[in-house]
């Protein structure tokens, strides 16, 4: 019987396709192979209409329908839909982005099956039958008789010595392949697993527990070391004990397996699917199957796992929900801690964000009371650190360190104790100079200086990746007297070699990071004390708790108060709370030294207190005066292209389109971007904005469709919606 489906393609237009099908098994959810120009496409069916606006002889016919359950529910599409439509991106675009990369390729090869079981042959080896030496061959056969139907995902993580014995298990026709899930089982902690609570702790258990259920924001605010991670592990025990699944968002792939480490322990009969960028795309696609399929209950990842399908999901956790990498910065432009509230409120269960600096968009919401707000005031076991501003009028710093930092860390070197040196910017140097005639390093495709790695003897952009050999010479007037500005973690690390030469230096940024299996490494030196000095970016800033470091130095601080940025002041606010909340979380007190040209800021005064309810209720007074978000709501219209005039003229046209809606929107005229070229492309940008939300969304609406008719340009455009970036 030929029946009629709605497909989604990833292809940036926005609308959908229709296709007949003769396959009735093409159910909403299933992704079918579909024929498209000349290609063929794998997409995602999204209904099954009646009667279509496409002639009947010009509907194509799918060509094969690939799965027989559906991938995606009901529910699943439909927050789909909203993001598409809030964001106002394709829906295909949006659909297919949210599936594994192996999901949406056109692959012949045969289907990795989803778990493995013992054959009636199988069931009756023991392991004495098996060679004394073949470990890995007990250690799966020991798991087939504990776990009778064994994920695939098991064995993959078992490494490959484990997946080797698989394939010996199948030659001897041990073992079978199925698809069929073990059944959900309730799981209660063994006692005396779980530490005891604080008073805090224990009504932000109880809170968010009562809400299981029923859809409710809540804000867990909780200092650095206050134990909200506990507070998150209490709760999901209550969540498993009910048969229901938790979302765990975080925002880097570097959180993930100490989290991954800490969620495994607690629950160790509970299947954990981590889903980030770091994973194969087969890997991918078989965490993200267990997911969907209710095998893990427990699922741990970035942004992207906001859309990950859980059948019986019972609560999400939004951890450091503040981090601006919960916001796509390229392409279907989302907020994935926005999209989790939304989501939750889908679902009719509650949403928990965490974070000792929360956005001062979520901290209005709380403050306004429609999210609940549960604080955490106290540390465990430990005070918070001595906060101090270093005044670099009064001292000076050589190659970025200051008299009074290099005093302190001496100290701590002599007891024992391990410091950090924090920067945010990697590198040797962020400019070389001329001292002749001026001429600096900058970048032929960016507006940007090209940084000095000096150990490599490159210049390298961190916008677009150029990379060149550091010149002899200067290239405007030969002079050979070319001298590096500023500091970057490579001329600390250097500097610290110099004043402590018997010290164990470790720096821990990008470069540093970038071998797999080099953090984990590393956090396994930090904890055994193999470490005495640790400098690094803000890979180090937040979710790591190293007892034994007592020290946090901060250098260069002052350069995000000269930005333009009106989130500037609430992001450095934030980060200099994550870094210092590395400092003092064992059992010795903690000392924070921020060195700075200007210890009388008010943002510096509202560090040193530490009290972040008076710095946001000052940043909230500050954004309503002068009219920005959370009291405004905006769109940012991005155009890019070889020359800025091409750039500029298109969005001088969409200015003229959204003249001519009727609305409330504020469109402001057309400027250059901040850094107005990157990659050898030109970029603008012009700025909607509305009291409104809903008056923006309908104005978007309207005037998407106006841009996609504009006259043909050669520039690039993207609309970001509720943009973090200008």
């Amino acid at each position: 019987m030929t029946s009629l489906i709605r497909v989604a393609l990833d292809v940036p237009v926005a609308r959908l396709f229709d296709y007949r099908c003769d396959d009735s098994a093409a159910v909403i959810g299933a992704r079918v192979l579909v024929p498209f120009g000349r290609q063929r496409l794998i997409g995602l069916v999204v209904a099954q209409p009646e009667t279509s606006d496409v002639p009947e002889n010009k509907l194509r016919r799918a060509t094969a329908v690939l799965d027989r359950e559906p991938l995606l529910q009901r529910a699943d599409l439909k927050l789909l839909e909203f993001a598409a439509d809030y964001y106002v991106h394709p829906l295909g675009a949006v659909v297919m982005a949210t599936l594994p990369a192996a999901l949406r390729r056109v692959n012949t090869r045969a289907k990795t099956p989803g778990a493995w079981t013992l054959t009636e042959a199988g069931r009756t080896i023991t392991e004495d039958a098996l060679p004394p030496r073949a470990r890995a061959q007990r250690t799966l056969l020991g798991l087939l008789h504990e776990q009778p139907v064994l994920p695939q995902t098991s064995i993959t993580a078992a490494g490959a010595a484990t997946r080797k014995a698989l394939q010996a298990f199948i030659g001897e026709g041990w073992v079978t392949a199925t698809d069929a899930p073990p059944d959900a089982v309730a799981v209660a902690l063994p006692p005396g697993i779980a530490p005891q609570l604080t008073t805090d702790q224990s009504s932000a258990v109880a809170a968010i527990t009562a809400a299981l259920g029923c859809y409710q924001a809540l804000l867990l605010l909780g200092i650095t070391g206050s134990g909200k991670t506990e507070v998150y592990l209490h709760v999901m025990t209550t969540v498993l004990e009910r048969n229901r699944q938790v979302l765990l968002l975080v925002p880097e792939i570097a959180l993930t397996p100490q989290l991954e480490s800490l969620v495994i322990a607690r629950f160790p009969e509970v299947m954990v699917s981590t889903l980030h960028s770091g994973l194969a795309d087969g890997e991918r696609a078989e965490r993200w199957q267990a997911a969907h399929s209710g095998r893990a209950r427990i699922v741990l990842g970035t942004r992207l796992s906001v859309f990950t399908p859980l059948p019986d999901l019972g609560l999400i956790i939004v951890d450091e929900e503040h981090d601006s990498s919960f916001k796509q910065g390229e392409g279907f432009r989302y907020s994935a801690r926005d999209l989790a509230v939304v989501r939750a409120r889908h679902a009719g269960i509650p949403v928990v964000l965490g974070s000792a600096t929360p956005a001062l968009e979520t901290y209005r919401n709380a403050l306004d009371g429609r999210y609940q707000l549960l604080p955490l005031k106290n540390r465990i076991q430990a005070g918070l650190p001595a906060i101090h501003c270093v005044d670099l009028r009064q001292q000076k710093a050589e190659d970025g360190l200051s008299p009074t930092l290099v005093a302190a860390i001496g100290e701590r070197i002599a007891r024992n104790e391990q410091s950090m040196v924090f920067i945010n910017r990697r590198g040797y140097a962020p400019v070389l100079m001329c001292g002749s005639c001026g001429w600096m390093s900058d970048c032929d495709r960016c507006s940007a200086k090209l940084v000095l790695h000096l150990r490599d003897r490159r210049l390298r952009c961190h916008h677009c990746g150029h990379d060149s050999a550091v010149p002899t010479a200067c290239p405007e007037c030969g002079d050979a007297d070319l001298a590096p500005v500023g500091q970057g973690t490579q001329r600390i690390e250097a500097a610290l070699i110099r004043h402590f030469p018997q010290a164990r230096i470790l720096r821990i940024d990008r470069d540093t990071t970038r071998p797999k299996d080099a953090w984990p490494a590393m956090r396994n030196r930090i904890r055994e004390r193999d470490v005495d000095i640790l400098v690094g970016t803000q890979i180090l800033a937040k979710g790591h708790d190293f007892p034994h470091l007592n020290l946090v130095g901060v250098v260069n601080a002052d350069s995000m108060l000269y930005s333009n940025d009106f989130r500037a002041s609430e992001r450095l606010y934030a980060l200099l709370t994550q870094v210092s909340g590395r400092a003092g979380r064992g059992s010795l007190p903690g000392m924070v030294l921020v060195q700075t040209q200007f210890p009388d800021h008010p943002l510096y005064t509202a560090l040193r207190d530490q009290d972040f309810d008076a710095f946001a209720r000052t940043q909230l007074s500050e954004r309503q005066q002068a009219g920005f978000p959370p009291y405004v709501h905006q769109a940012l219209l991005r155009a890019e292209a070889r020359e800025l005039k091409t750039a500029l003229a298109f969005l001088e046209q969409a200015a003229q389109a959204a003249a001519g809606l009727d609305n409330g929107v504020t469109v402001y005229d057309p400027v250059p971007a901040n850094m107005m070229r990157r990659a050898g492309r030109e970029r603008a940008q012009l700025l909607v904005q509305t009291p409104s939300r809903a008056a923006l969304r309908s104005f978007l609406n309207a005037w998407r469709p106006l841009l996609a008719t504009t006259e043909s340009t050669p520039a690039r455009w993207s609309l970001d919606v509720d943009p973090l970036d200008f």
